[in-house]
């Protein structure tokens, strides 16, 4: 209470309740008795007033109308005023019976004073939100904002409820550079409708003549949910307009389901992936992560900084980010304290086959859940310098699953790729020891108090090493484009759906699983490429040359997500397959382990090549030459 009466705003609120509430009193007498006041109405209205209009204040305190923001007045606001004048109402003709036995007053003047009270106090609050939205327009009040002639006339494409809340905040903030002019939607019943005062002009079919009717200054798409083909044919439609065009997020992306006109961003290749919302079961993610310690090594990658996204999602208690790259690391350390508001957190700069650093770590923090996303996953240059992939992607597992075990960790998630399948690089060959080491450790029975694990899956949009910047570079410099080959295909699916989806099999294994992500159907390079140059507004073979220069190192045309004689298990997730595999015997491992190190401290990349083909027999190594 003594908040509000500090505020200036509060009173100068009060004192034109006060005089709309002494004006409506006075009209219900006006217009009860046809304008004509005799003595006795006129001596009863001075009785009465002294006592109503405090009375109703009080009430309408109770109700909470004093609480919230006139320019901001919804439904709910309109509801509790009906309430306060309901109230307030019973309350006078009570208190009368009481005082008067209503004796020499009028009954219907107290029913016309509580329509008239909501009439009145209602009707400024909507007059002060019809002001700020734009609906009405005073000579001697202004808002802040750009004029209406230098907004820029949007169209939106899709007519649903993320155009419904992008509408909303463009008429509740002036403050934004946008006006919406119309909404096209395919939708046969939502065609000629309005959505707060904006109508739906037209099937999206139908954009081009639009466009030419209306000419926006830009096209919003509000289809966050839209499948591959119709955010194809949308983006076509869009691209031949010739007005600039921009959309939402996928739901994936908008981890809090916020849809915002701050979220608008320029049409990207995942858009045209059209991948359905990951369903994630929240109440198990949570009962793994809530209240906890988790660490997350390669945290500055693409993956790793993701993952450190969803996991602030479920609220650690504290978050490890272990990183080898110093630039990276700072960058995630940034948005994490400023963007995320998460200050419970812990950098590590170092590289996790320091032994004594990972026994510092644990020591110290005592983490419950490790996500191990660190690894070289670039193909031709770890099939370059195989050492590295020896150095970082299996001797460094196995020093960080050994770590993980003696200090009782809950749970470990391997990241592993679809590369690992038949590989044929080193960088597959690699991921698929990590893999092995990982089952050899649950076949030994030695993985004591933690559950380890592993989630394999295909390319990631936008990750290190995805072929989308080196494409978008080469466009930019007017081309070529250079593809390996027009028959080779790849699994995509986007970082936002991978880290959620790595989560999700986090929270469902119970031990020695290597869990397969649904990737979809696989997608040509060629006609990506094709489609991002059209995305950047050009046209491929005419504007843009697409050169095929043949396979780099240690690539095949074709990847895929099981070896033949793997058996595929579902889960109760239907983006999720599980493999669940004896694997061999750690102590197995360990000659071809300590011989493989000796290789790769020799820097001996033949050698490495002869002893991963010995550990994985299903690699098929090309014939490349290291760079020593």
């Amino acid at each position: 209470m003594k908040h509000h009466l500090r505020k200036r705003n509060f009173w100068i609120v009060v004192l034109i309740d006060i005089l709309l509430l002494v004006a409506a009193h006075l009209a219900a007498y006006y217009v009860r008795f046809e304008g004509y006041l005799e003595p006795i109405r006129l001596a009863n209205i001075r009785a009465v007033l002294p006592l109503l209009v405090p009375m109703k204040i009080v009430v309408f305190y109770f109700f909470g109308l004093y609480r919230g923001m006139w320019r901001y007045t919804s439904l709910t606001d309109l509801i509790n005023i009906l309430k306060a004048c309901l109230t307030v109402t019973l309350i006078a003709i009570g208190t009368l019976v009481m005082l008067y036995r209503f004796e020499n007053f009028s009954r219907s003047v107290f029913l016309i004073d509580g329509l008239l009270t909501f009439l009145f106090i209602a009707g400024s609050r909507v007059g002060l939100r019809l002001f700020y939205v734009g609906a009405i327009e005073l000579p001697f009040l202004s808002k802040s904002g750009p004029a209406e002639s230098s907004r820029k006339k949007l169209l939106i494409v899709g007519a649903g409820d993320a155009a419904e809340k992008i509408i909303r905040e463009v008429s509740d903030n002036h403050a934004l550079p946008y006006r919406v002019i119309g909404l096209l939607d395919d939708h046969p019943s939502k065609i000629g409708q309005r959505i707060h005062g904006v109508q739906v002009l037209g099937p999206i079919g139908d954009l081009h003549e639009l466009v030419a009717n209306n000419r926006p200054d830009e096209i919003l798409i509000a289809i966050p949910s839209a499948s591959r083909d119709q955010m194809g044919r949308i983006v076509e439609l869009c691209r031949t307009s010739g007005v600039t065009f921009k959309t939402l997020p996928g739901l994936g992306e908008l981890i809090d389901d916020r849809v915002s006109i701050k979220a608008i961003r320029d049409v990207s290749y995942k858009d045209l992936l059209g991948r359905p919302a990951v369903r994630l079961e929240i109440d198990k993610i949570e009962e793994i992560i809530s209240g906890r310690c988790v660490l997350v090594t390669g945290a500055g990658g693409s993956i790793g900084s993701e993952l450190c996204r969803q996991i602030l999602r479920f609220n650690p208690s504290n978050l490890i980010l272990c990183e080898a790259s110093e630039q990276n690391l700072y960058q995630i350390e940034m948005e994490i304290k400023h963007e995320c508001d998460f200050n419970d957190y812990v950098t590590v700069l170092g590289r996790i086959q320091d032994r004594d650093l990972l026994d510092r770590i644990f020591s110290r923090y005592k983490p419950e859940v490790v996500f191990h996303a660190a690894a070289y996953k670039h193909v031709p240059m770890v099939e370059e310098n195989p050492w590295e992939a020896v150095f970082n992607n299996i001797l460094a597992t196995r020093l960080l699953l050994e770590t993980s075990v003696k200090h009782e960790v809950s749970r470990f998630i391997l990241v592993s790729t679809d590369k690992a399948v038949r590989p044929t690089n080193v960088m597959g060959a690699s991921k698929r020891m990590t893999e092995k080491i990982m089952q050899g450790y649950y076949a030994s029975d030695m993985m004591g108090k933690t559950r380890m694990m592993a989630v394999r899956f295909g390319n990631v949009l936008g990750s290190s090493g995805s072929v989308i910047p080196l494409f978008r570079r080469q466009i930019e410099l007017g081309g070529p484009v250079t593809v390996t080959d027009p028959e080779m295909t790849r699994y995509f699916m986007s970082i936002e759906e991978a880290a959620q989806l790595i989560m999700q099999a986090a929270a469902m294994g119970e031990g020695g699983e290597i869990f397969l992500l649904e990737m979809g159907t696989p997608v040509r390079i060629g006609q990506m490429a094709r489609d991002l140059i059209r995305l950047c507004g050009k046209e491929p073979d005419t504007e843009i040359e697409i050169k095929y220069i043949g396979l780099r190192p240690g690539e095949k045309l074709y990847e895929e997500l099981i070896t033949e004689g793997e058996g595929i298990v579902p889960t109760g997730h239907e983006k999720i397959m599980v493999l669940k595999g004896e694997g061999e015997k750690l102590a197995d491992l360990e000659d071809a382990l300590t011989r493989l190190e000796e290789r790769a401290i020799a820097h001996d990349g033949p050698g490495i090549k002869v002893i991963l083909k010995e550990l994985v027999p299903e690699f098929s190594p090309k014939d490349t030459k290291a760079i020593l």
